[in-house]
């Protein structure tokens, strides 16, 4: 019998040895299954939205800012204490999978397997990545305006309702800092 060739490097190799470090920020990205632009579907892109928003998904963790595109969501997250991000991840996909399922039946996965995650390092400026990442739909061309885009939140915006924001401010956020 043939020795069983190892495998070439890849999403495993790239988690090898990495730690969740909670108090840690999280750039997270998550694509859906094939890249299909199943959030271009508005009731699709709204359940979603929805469902980020329950606080039962973050019971230790904070969503800082986020914006679902047509393919794939980004977030800001502040991970918790007991809480490591592939277990935050993995809650995060089930969880709003489900919920998308239920509002419009899917005989196909929603997300891809994989994630793509960076932790921000302590002198990386957590409202400059913010901004970075709400202004995706604005980068691709979506909108010219980011008001005009429904999937996005953030929670250093003013006027949004406390009960829609997932967390408080957060503790690196620059008091002098404008407004998202």
């Amino acid at each position: 019998m043939a020795p069983i060739p190892p495998r070439p490097p890849g999403h495993v190799a790239l988690r090898r040895g990495r730690a969740s470090e909670s108090g840690r920020v999280y750039f997270v990205t998550c694509v859906t299954r094939d890249r299909r632009a199943l959030f271009a579907d508005p009731i699709l892109a709204h359940t979603m939205a929805e469902a980020l928003l329950d606080r039962r998904l973050w019971p230790r963790s904070r969503l800082l800012a986020w914006v679902l595109m047509p393919d794939h969501w980004h977030g800001l997250i502040e991970l918790g204490a007991w809480e490591t991000l592939p277990d935050l991840m993995c809650r995060l996909k089930s969880n709003t999978a489900r919920h998308i399922r239920f509002a419009l039946p899917l005989a196909c996965q929603v997300w891809a397997a994989a994630y793509h995650d960076r932790a921000l390092r302590q002198d990386d400026c957590l409202l400059s990545a913010a901004r970075y990442l709400v202004a995706n739909p604005l980068r691709a061309g979506l909108v010219q305006n980011i008001g005009d885009y429904p999937y996005w939140g953030a929670v250093w915006i003013d006027g949004v309702p406390p009960h829609t924001r997932a967390a408080p401010p957060h503790r690196l956020l620059q008091t002098a800092a404008a407004p998202l």
